[in-house]
């Protein structure tokens, strides 16, 4: 039994290919960099988040689980 063989495909066209980013995909990291400059340039203004102390402790056994 013979195997089918396939045709050549097209040749590529010459011209460049037109992609074009939306203006959010510039955007968004240009901002999260320039803020976390920003809290690295002066850490006083950043906040701890406050967490559910359950979670915390949680956590905190975990570690001591896994490091036993």
């Amino acid at each position: 039994m013979s195997a089918r063989t396939h045709s050549r495909p097209l040749p590529a066209t010459t011209r460049g290919v037109d992609i074009r980013l939306p203006w959010w995909a510039l955007v968004l990291p240009t901002l999260a960099f320039v803020v976390l400059l920003a809290l690295m340039l002066n850490p006083t203004d950043a906040q701890a988040a406050t967490g559910d102390p359950l979670i915390a402790h949680f956590l905190e056994r975990a570690r001591d689980l896994v490091t036993r």
